[in-house]
């Protein structure tokens, strides 16, 4: 009997097609599984998806063809230690994918018949009462800046160009301000801070080599200075060289807070802003790799 799965599909992904869906489907056909596609209409759909199966299903396989932005609306509907997720890459970035090191869909298709999976730990982060998770990266400041000012028309028509442009725009207009970031016995004083949950940024750059997704805890990137700072990091990471040094503070930790008054990005997404706290939450969800 051909085993169940639910495949929420994001339409408007970077490299969604018609063909690219058929093909899924019916590569999961031809391995033994009976796909039930699930097509989001609005941001909230993934997470309301997901919140459904995981009521109605003791263990559902949750197949996710879109971009790290649906992955975080699925992981916001799950229950904890229920569900295994597969990822079907189809977005601006992928970096789960990355980090995964599936490197088509094809690849993806063959892993999931294969059926290896593994739990790992995600992030949560509170703020002004909310709470949401994450299973990437959280950054406050130039990273929350950048992302909020991402203008949907020019990310359709660029890709990734528009966070450039977004950046440039948020070097134009640059504010000084500053967070403080506490946890693991640590204090410090910072005017941005990446908390990697796992080791990739923006899919190819290697932010946070120590960050383990199949780990709990954070790896905590604290970044001083302006705007000439963060153009050296952008050069660091582009040519595959260390970045920690005097601009950038790198501490472990499962559990932080940051207070100061600067916008919050999750996996991509605009979240809100600080101040806020996070945790890390082992062992949440388990992924086909």
């Amino acid at each position: 009997m051909p085993q169940r799965c639910h495949v929420v599909v994001n339409p408007t992904s970077g490299s969604f097609s018609k063909a690219s869906l058929d093909q899924a489907l019916a590569a999961l056909r031809a391995r033994g599984f009976a796909p039930e596609l699930l097509e989001t209409g609005s941001a909230d759909d993934p997470a309301r998806f997901a919140a459904r199966i995981c009521a109605e299903e003791a263990a559902p396989l949750i197949l996710v063809m879109g971009g790290d932005g649906t992955l975080n609306g699925v992981l916001n509907g799950l229950v904890p230690g229920v569900a295994t997720l597969g990822v079907l890459p189809l977005g601006t970035a992928n970096v789960l994918a990355r980090e995964l090191e599936i490197r088509s869909l094809e690849d993806a298709l063959e892993r999931i018949g294969r059926g290896v999976a593994r739990p790992i730990s995600v992030g949560e982060l509170e703020c002004a009462g909310v709470k949401r998770r994450f299973l990437l990266m959280a950054g406050v400041g130039v990273d929350g800046q950048v992302v909020r000012g991402v203008r949907l028309a020019e990310k359709r028509l660029l890709g990734k160009g528009a966070y450039l442009l977004s950046a440039l725009r948020v070097v134009a207009g640059w504010e000084r301000g500053t967070l403080q970031v506490s946890g693991a016995g640590r204090s410090v004083i910072c005017h941005s801070v990446i908390v990697c949950n796992a080791a990739r940024y923006g899919g190819d750059f290697l932010l946070a080599p120590e960050a383990d997704l199949f780990s709990p805890g954070f790896q905590v990137l604290c970044i001083q200075g302006g705007p000439l700072n963060y153009l050296k990091l952008a050069l660091k990471l582009g040519c595959k060289r260390p970045i920690l040094g005097r601009a950038v503070t790198c501490f472990a930790a499962d559990e932080l807070a940051v207070t100061g008054d600067k916008p919050v990005q999750l996996d991509g997404d605009y979240f809100g802003a600080a101040p806020l706290t996070l945790r890390s939450l082992g062992a949440f969800v388990r992924v086909i790799c």
